[in-house]
């Protein structure tokens, strides 16, 4: 386990060995992320980039599903007509 202390300007220097391990160079981004009861950082590097790239894909695209949708309104709506013409 690595500790470091915060300064009075609410700096935290990272262990250099945390540093090389994980790609962190001047200039990284990092995101701070609050799990219950502790903070989570996770450096933003192309490695995570390329990591988390495609998991939110989805097999068809949310413009598909929304014309299918319609679609499927569009039927209810005809149906609907069609039993009003018959009455």
């Amino acid at each position: 386990m690595e500790v470091a202390h915060v300064t009075s300007k609410g700096q935290l220097v990272v262990p250099s060995r945390l540093r090389r391990k994980y790609g962190i160079k001047p200039g990284t981004k990092i995101c701070f992320i609050e799990r219950e009861s502790e903070i989570v950082f996770q450096p933003v590097t192309s490695e995570y980039i390329r990591s988390v790239c495609g998991i939110l894909k989805s097999e068809t695209s949310v413009t598909e599903e929304l014309l299918k949708e319609r679609a499927m309104d569009k039927r209810r709506e005809e149906a609907d007509v069609e039993k009003i013409r018959t009455r």
